[in-house]
């Protein structure tokens, strides 16, 4: 069977909320794929669409001194997607990949697919594999 499913949505995925109302899933399986620039080089982060990435986590585990979100014109210069639709792969010019740990635990994910109109579907083994992705505590703590 396959590994992954497609789907086209009636509406956009601006936001991790309009993608886990077209998904019909809970916003914790909708997979944001945020591009961090740690010391200049990209890092694509994986994280749950209701947290936010930590970027002092990031910035330890790539070995970087400093860490910020990319600007849009980087996120597309890096990824080769527009903000808000960037897939988790392939992505040539990014070098790491991490996934928060949280993930793993659900049977299906869900991950921009290159447009805001797509998302895929997938088991979150699948996804570690296809990015290459490491998994680590990437999100901030809960308050």
């Amino acid at each position: 069977g396959a590994e992954a499913r497609l789907e086209e949505l009636e509406s956009g995925t601006a936001t991790a909320e309009d993608a886990a109302r077209a998904a019909g899933c809970p916003i914790g399986q909708i997979v944001k794929s945020i591009v961090v620039l740690c010391d200049d080089r990209p890092v694509v982060a994986l994280v749950p669409g209701d947290r936010r990435a930590d970027l002092a986590k990031i910035a330890r585990a790539t070995g970087a001194v400093e860490a910020r979100i990319a600007r849009g014109s980087e996120v597309e210069e890096a990824t080769g997607f527009p903000p808000g639709s960037v897939a988790p792969f392939p992505l040539p010019n990014v070098e790491r990949v991490l996934i928060d740990q949280s993930l793993l635990g659900h049977d299906t994910v869900w991950v921009g697919a290159g447009s805001a109109m797509h998302l895929a579907a997938m088991n979150p083994s699948v996804l570690v594999r296809l990015a290459r992705a490491q998994p680590m505590d990437a999100v901030q703590d809960s308050p």
